[in-house]
Order: C-alpha cells, then structure tokens, then sequence
C-alpha cells in the first residue's frame, strides 16, 4: 500500500466500527502537504491525476466508480462537486442531486430512483445526496415507523455489494462540517445576493434538528461502511482541506482500481495517414 493510500485511511469508517462525530473536528488539516497555498497546488496536481485516471476508465469501459455525497445543509456539495471534478471530461461523469421524491418515486421502494441513476461502465457517476436520505431526513422527521428505517441499513448494504459485485467501486463522502460554520455559511447566502437563491426559510428549521441528525448520521456512517463502500468522514470547515482530502481519497481509489486502456485494434503496425 502506497503512502498516500495508508493516508486515507485516517478518514475511513471502519466497518463495524463506532462513530463519535464529536470527536473529530471540522477544521482539522492532518497529513496536510503545508499551509493552504501549498495544499492548493497539491490539490491541483492531484486533479490532473483524477484526470488521468478517469479518460482510463472512460476508455477501459468495464467498471465504474460511484461518489456518495452527505453533507449537513451548507456542507459543501456543491463546492465540492465544482472544484475536485473540475478536470475531469463530462461525457464520463454523471451528476444526480436527490431532491425530495416525486409522487412517482413514492410509489415504488427507496431504491428505485436511486437504482434507475447509478453510473454506466466507464463513467463516475456523483451523487449529491443519495439514498441515504431515507435514514436521515426520514428518520429525523418520522416520516416512516422506526422499524422501518431502522431495517434499511440492511438493504443498503445488500443493495451497495451487489452494484460492487457488477463492477461498481464505491466511495461514500461525509463532509463533516460544524455548527458554528453553517450558521457562518447561512449568513454568507442571507448577505450575497447571488448566493441568496440557495437559502430556504426550512434550513433554519432542519438547523433547529442539528443534533438528531448528528445521531442519525452516526448510526448510518457506523452500520452501512463496508469493504464494499466504505465512509469516509472528511473535515469540511476548511473547503481547500476538504478539497485535498477528497482528492487523495477519489485518486487512491481510482489507482487501486487501475483502470488499463484497451488493446489496439490489430493490424495497425505499418500503417500511415495521408
């Protein structure tokens, strides 16, 4: 294992593992290449990389990678999105943001749109929420009787091993960030007349539910992060740290995947354009 692979385990779940969100703090910068300049320029080198590595798996067209995105209102997402993938080509990478269900998704299983939106062979596929909703905000707002959340983590982890077992590589980013940031961030949107479309009366009221999600949160990290499709909890309060860390974490496990180009077509020895 690769020094930078060996890193990034300071951020993984380990499966069966406990979570005390408590206990790590949003505005760490462990492992760090320097200052924020300096992580900054790793980060830039670190995007041509995923770069790379993407046109292989574009080209390879066997398997796939899957980017599960959480985040507290605020948390980051989107900026997320925009910066780390900033490089990659669009015609590989998909991106579904889960809103609240339609009535036509409501009347079929939790999994069905989430199922219908998975990445093609060949592509990374992000999503900006995910089915993990369904035991957070659901959860939270008691939206279904508790054992009926309660039994889905068992159907996430079957339903996530066999998307690994077709071929899917999964990766499940939580962007961990801190009270204190959102309501900074909250107040950033309220003042900046371009930010200001993001903001809905509603986030003060999921804001008030701050520490039920915190709790939902960490059972679902603690009981879905397998082999299969680990968590990682990445420190979000400093967006050039978080951009870094989840760099590291895409590119190690693009390069654990090592996606080849295919062979050439044969016969091609000895010939010229004119």
């Amino acid at each position: 294992m690769s020094h930078a692979a060996d890193a990034i385990d300071r951020w993984r779940v380990k499966p069966g593992g406990e979570v005390d969100l408590a206990r790590v703090d949003p505005r760490a910068t462990g492992g760090a290449p320097g200052d924020k300049d300096a992580t900054k320029a790793a980060s830039a080198k670190l995007r041509d990389e995923l770069a790379d590595l993407q046109n292989r798996l574009w080209a390879e067209d066997r398997r796939a990678l899957l980017v599960v995105l959480q985040a507290m209102d605020a948390g980051g997402k989107d900026g997320t999105i925009r910066s780390v993938f900033a490089g990659v080509n669009p015609q590989g990478c998909s991106v579904t943001s889960f809103k609240v269900p339609s009535e036509e998704e409501l009347d079929h299983d939790f999994l069905w749109r989430i199922h219908h939106a998975v990445p093609r062979r060949g592509e990374i596929g992000i999503f900006n929420r995910s089915h993990y909703e369904d035991v957070l905000v659901v959860r939270v707002h008691e939206l279904v009787p508790e054992d009926a959340w309660k039994a889905r983590y068992a159907v996430i982890r079957d339903f996530e091993s066999g998307l690994a077992a077709a071929g899917t590589r999964i990766v499940k980013l939580f962007l961990h960030i801190s009270r204190d940031e959102q309501a900074e961030r909250f107040r950033e949107r309220l003042a900046d007349p371009a930010k200001r479309w993001k903001f809905r009366k509603g986030d003060l009221e999921e804001r008030a539910r701050w520490d039920d999600y915190q709790a939902a949160y960490r059972d679902a990290l603690a009981k879905t992060s397998t082999d299969d499709a680990p968590w990682f909890v990445i420190p979000g309060d400093r967006n050039w740290y978080r951009d870094w860390a989840v760099l590291n974490v895409l590119v190690e496990t693009l390069k654990d995947m090592d996606p080849r180009f295919p062979e050439p077509e044969e016969g091609l020895e000895g010939l010229t354009v004119t």
